[in-house]
């Protein structure tokens, strides 16, 4: 049976822009003008306005052999809410560009935009303009997320302090053991197109990676309890190499216990099974996006509370540098063994 295809063309750009784009509705009080017009308008009322924005490139940033179209649309947007979230921001808008070769068809674009719309749903986001284009090469993702913060109530990774607590949200390492899987089926199906996956008892670890989410909820607690992180950063390059920006930027050093990294039960099993360090998974992994952030000592009392954070460890003089205390009770340097996209 072959399945339904509409030729993008066959609708033109304002066609297939009102196509996309006929269910939205404006959430936000922020949002006064949206999409239909030449620009969007918003107003955050007194706040500051806290923007990211991020470039998806097919290829580099993912592979569609093993991604369904929704769930990239999906992971698009919550992996901008994310770097919002990191600055103790609430994120309101986001603008979507796409660029697309002739060999999707609209229902494969509504699949995509189907991810895009649960994603601003789930987290109260407005989409609110953007542009389509063709693309002589691989589809090409480009969205732009936009906050609002309390007056200077933002979160810098500049800020930590000498002896605060180092700390991180859920767990870590799961999403790079979900890539190694996802890779190793695809090889072996290119291979042998007859064998069928083998994905069992994997589901965390792929879920991990192809449906992240942004953790609003870590930001609504601080908010309860009256917490406000002295430094914060989002976990999308490896845990070390995040860690290591925060030291850079607040000037400090860090000390940091391996008995104490958060590492689902799932990831560690996943990890045997490819002979892989899960402490490795952990520090070096990437596309976890959970959330590190520094805190004063004096609020550990609250931060006990929340059974999704980890003090992991503490920030010292610079001059100590950065270390990690294994289980065994050994020193080792973190080194930025997380992934750097030029590398």
């Amino acid at each position: 049976m072959s399945q339904e295809r509409t030729e993008i063309s066959s609708l033109g750009e304002f066609g297939l822009i009102d196509h996309l784009t006929k269910n939205i509705e404006l959430k936000n009080a922020s949002s006064i003008v949206g999409v239909g017009d030449d620009a969007a308008v918003i107003d955050h009322f007194g706040k500051q306005t806290v923007i990211t924005t991020d470039l998806l490139l097919e290829g580099v940033h993912f592979d569609l052999a093993y991604t369904p179209l929704k769930h990239l649309g999906y992971k698009s947007v919550v992996v901008n809410l994310s770097d919002i979230y990191a600055m103790n921001a609430m994120p309101t808008q986001i603008t979507l560009s796409i660029g697309i070769s002739n060999r999707f068809g609209l229902e494969a674009l509504d699949e995509f935009y189907e991810g895009v719309y649960a994603a601003c749903e789930k987290y109260d986001v407005d989409l609110i303009g953007g542009d389509t284009a063709s693309s002589q090469k691989g589809f090409v993702i480009s969205i732009t997320a936009i906050g609002e913060v309390a007056p200077d109530k933002y979160v810098k990774r500049s800020t930590a302090q000498n002896g605060d607590l180092l700390c991180c949200s859920g767990d870590l390492g799961a999403a790079y053991l979900g890539l190694i899987f996802l890779e190793r089926e695809k090889k072996i199906f290119l291979e042998n197109p007859q064998v069928k996956p083998d994905l069992e008892g994997e589901k965390y670890v792929i879920g991990r990676l192809l449906k992240p989410e942004a953790r609003k909820d870590i930001i609504d607690f601080f908010g309860d309890a009256e917490v406000t992180p002295t430094s914060m950063m989002d976990v999308s390059d490896g845990l070390s190499s995040e860690i290591l920006h925060i030291c850079k930027q607040s000037e400090l050093g860090c000390v940091l216990y391996e008995e104490k990294l958060p590492v689902a039960e799932e990831t560690r099993k996943a990890a045997f099974k490819f002979e892989i360090d899960p402490t490795a998974c952990a520090l070096s992994g990437g596309e976890d996006y959970e959330l590190l952030f520094t805190v004063a000592q004096k609020d550990y009392d609250k931060l006990v509370l929340n059974e999704q954070i980890s003090v992991i460890g503490h920030m010292v003089e610079q001059e100590k540098g950065h270390k990690i205390i294994t289980k065994g009770g050994n020193t080792f340097d973190i080194t930025a063994q997380g992934w750097n996209a030029f590398r």
